[in-house]
């Protein structure tokens, strides 16, 4: 079995509660209130800072001009497309340059992005793969499951939009071969400890939704 099958297989659970997520299904139907996307946007905007920084470790640790440069093409991507659609997401949202400033990330935001910052520093190229991976392809997935939803908030049918297309999936498809391709030559604790990596950012990803759903903040 690939280990990207493997890796798939044992994140299931986390995966299928993504998918049913009132937060993911009020996208698809149009239900979800604003101010919750709102919630999401903003600290998405702070995970994708972070997340393209991981990325960055990612070309800083590999042994390979090519690999080198792929990821550091990823990390323009990030910083060009995810983040220039955020700025587009921002502008239907009324958010202003004061709430930017003065926006601090929820506790969720902030510890799945230390969980991807501690890969990266002190794993090699396999945990940064393994531990960013998630995001690109759950993402995916769902954007395919949501095609053809027609909400009537037009913010909603640009995020279904966004990550439904093929660019998207070239990307993914990219970093599930360099995946398998990694753990064909590391040892099989490598493989552990990436499969744990992979495992609790899939979990982070459902919390995500979760975080934005409910509004969450910090208790004092």
């Amino acid at each position: 079995m690939l280990f990207s099958k493997r890796v798939r297989a044992a994140a299931n659970a986390s995966w299928e509660a993504s998918f049913a997520h009132p937060f993911v299904t009020g996208i698809a139907d149009g239900s979800l209130p604003l101010d919750r996307f709102k919630h999401y946007v903003l600290n998405d905007a702070y995970y994708l800072s972070c997340f393209a920084q991981v990325q960055a470790l990612g070309a800083a640790k590999a042994t390979d001009l090519h690999t080198a440069n792929r990821m550091a093409a990823h990390v323009q991507g990030t910083y060009g497309a995810e983040l220039s659609l955020h700025e587009k997401f921002s502008g239907m949202l009324g958010i202003t340059e004061q709430e930017r400033r003065s926006f601090r990330p929820a506790p969720t935001a902030y510890a799945y992005t230390s969980h991807l910052i501690r890969a990266a520093y002190t794993g090699h190229l396999g945990d940064i793969v393994a531990a960013i991976l998630p995001c690109y392809w759950l993402y995916f997935e769902i954007g395919e499951r949501l095609q053809g939803a027609t909400p009537e908030e037009p913010i909603y049918r640009e995020w279904i939009a966004a990550y439904g297309g093929e660019w998207f999936r070239e990307l993914v498809q990219e970093q599930i071969d360099r995946l398998d391709a990694i753990a064909e030559t590391v040892t099989e604790a490598d493989r552990e400890r990436m499969l744990e990596q992979f495992m609790i950012s899939s979990r982070y990803e459902y919390m995500f939704w979760d975080m934005a759903y409910k509004k969450e903040g910090w208790p004092v």
